[in-house]
């Protein structure tokens, strides 16, 4: 009796052992892995219709997870961009626009004196508290100074830049842009990072994916989620790419640089299979803003929508986005037409990790789970800022214009042109136009150019327009702007920086 006793004490514990190890590899929390790139366009990737397909990675990517056609930035700028991404929030909301102008883009370059503030909460510190370690690859651009650096706001590492890699400057006035290696500079663009900018050489891209690798590795074996915010910045002017990839495309150094990220992304997805994470970790593709069509022919394509980065037609806010999660997705290859934000990150990103958002703000994310693993959609408006004002409004396949112009003729003079060869009466002039009283009306499903609107006349107008009207009045009822942080700034805070990065 003893004995049969004992041997199902000995079966009920390994019963109940059993039981315990399945609900620990079946809760298992999920990893994230945000990929943003730099003035990538809609239409950069095969899967989006680039006749040139030299994004096979991504194309596959795409072919096993979920394709979001109706995908948009929140400012068609960098710096507002990333900030809404990590914060959940509008620019207008978290601070990352200016008042020195109406309706003007801004960011952050190196005499900036504003940065994201500490009393915004961003994802990684949310994270935090599902236990997640959090690294940012590449850009951040949410400020220079100390206390605004990702490591004083969420990100436990961090390899990369504060800002773009614009340069090679004199280093008197002008310092060239350091790198970090989490709270220490290692160096310098163009100096010991190099950049070539007549031939196009770096190996930059490189590195990135060997940071996002390593990365993979260590949380492999560590059990713990991990957040990775994998931010290269290739295809942002000066392009860049390494040796083995410059003249690989029909697209010249533009399309080098994405044949690299593409390449990049198929050798972090792969890292994923390779230590068993692929199950358990959801990744997202998108870009910061639109493609730089002031580059010409060193920039990227749009595909069928007007103008680019730095306006708030459809060239300049709807980015590609992919998502891959495999085994959690609806169905595998689908498209889904949901109208939804870089802002919806935070959000979606919160509700894998099991961690409530902030009640004490307003979050402009919704989650994306149910959209991506149920195939439910939702009507919601998209509210398109430059700078401190609502430029349009879409909902549904409506958009309309209340503000337009691409920019001033003190650019242009300067050959700077945020839409060349691209002309639509009342819509890409070069003097802001006020159309608040009454909306420049499109309808996105048969014209996504925005070449044809709808007349003031006809019934249409007035059925779409009313209802709109009242979201714009609701939306501006409940906005509390934050304070602006791109109005001021100030030599003296970059050589400050300079002289402290070389003593940190």
């Amino acid at each position: 009796m003893e004995l049969y006793g004992n041997r199902f004490s000995l079966h009920l514990l390994c019963l109940l052992l059993e039981i315990t190890c399945y609900t620990c590899t079946t809760n298992v929390t999920d990893n994230v892995i945000i990929m943003l790139m730099d003035d990538m366009g809609w239409g950069d990737l095969g899967v989006f219709g680039n006749p040139a397909k030299e994004t096979p990675h991504l194309d596959r990517l795409a072919a096993e997870g979920v394709t979001l056609t109706d995908f948009y930035t929140a400012n068609p700028l960098c710096s507002p961009s990333r900030a809404a991404l990590l914060t959940g929030r509008l620019p207008i909301r978290n601070g990352f626009y200016t008042t020195n102008a109406h309706a003007r883009n801004a960011y952050t370059p190196q005499v900036i004196v504003g940065g994201i503030q500490s009393n915004e909460i961003l994802l990684p510190q949310l994270l935090q508290k599902a236990g997640y370690e959090s690294k940012i690859v590449g850009k951040w651009h949410l400020g220079h100074q100390t206390q605004y650096l990702p490591t004083n706001h969420g990100f436990n590492s961090w390899f990369g830049s504060p800002n773009c890699h614009f340069g090679p400057y004199n280093n008197k006035d002008v310092p060239n842009i350091p790198v970090y290696r989490d709270k220490e500079m290692v160096g310098r663009y163009y100096e010991e990072f190099k950049i070539n900018k007549e031939s196009g050489v770096s190996n930059l891209t490189q590195i990135y994916i060997q940071e996002a690798v390593d990365f993979i590795s260590k949380h492999s074996k560590s059990g713990k989620p991990f957040f990775l915010y994998w931010a290269p910045d290739a295809t942002h002017g000066p392009v860049y790419a390494s040796p083995s990839f410059i003249g690989k495309s029909q697209r010249g150094r533009y399309g080098d640089a994405v044949m690299e990220l593409d390449e990049g992304v198929g050798i972090i997805i792969n890292a994923l299979k390779k230590y068993k994470l692929e199950k358990n970790t959801f990744v997202f593709f998108t870009s910061d803003n639109g493609a730089a069509l002031v580059d010409k022919s060193q920039g990227g394509s749009n595909g069928p929508f007007l103008c680019g980065k730095e306006t708030t037609f459809e060239g300049g806010m709807r980015e590609p986005a992919i998502v891959w999660w495999p085994g959690k997705i609806r169905q595998a290859g689908s498209v889904s037409h949901q109208v939804s934000t870089v802002m919806d990150l935070f959000s979606t990103a919160l509700d894998i990790a099991g961690v409530s958002p902030p009640v004490d703000r307003v979050i402009d994310g919704r989650s994306l789970v149910r959209v991506l693993t149920e195939g439910t959609t939702e009507d919601r408006p998209v509210y398109y800022y430059r700078g401190n004002e609502l430029m349009a409004v879409r909902f549904q396949q409506y958009k309309a214009h209340l503000w337009t112009w691409s920019n001033g003729w003190d650019e242009i003079k300067m050959g700077i042109d945020f839409c060349p060869g691209e002309v639509v009466t009342n819509m890409t002039q070069h003097e802001l136009q006020n159309h608040t009283a009454q909306p420049l009306l499109f309808h996105l499903g048969r014209d996504p150019g925005e070449k044809y609107r709808i007349g003031f006349e006809a019934a249409e107008y007035s059925d779409v327009m009313q209802p709109l009207q009242r979201m714009i009045a609701e939306h501006r009822s409940k906005l509390t702007p934050g304070q602006p942080q791109l109005n001021m700034c100030d030599v003296s805070v970059q050589v400050r920086d300079n002289i402290l990065s070389e003593h940190r």
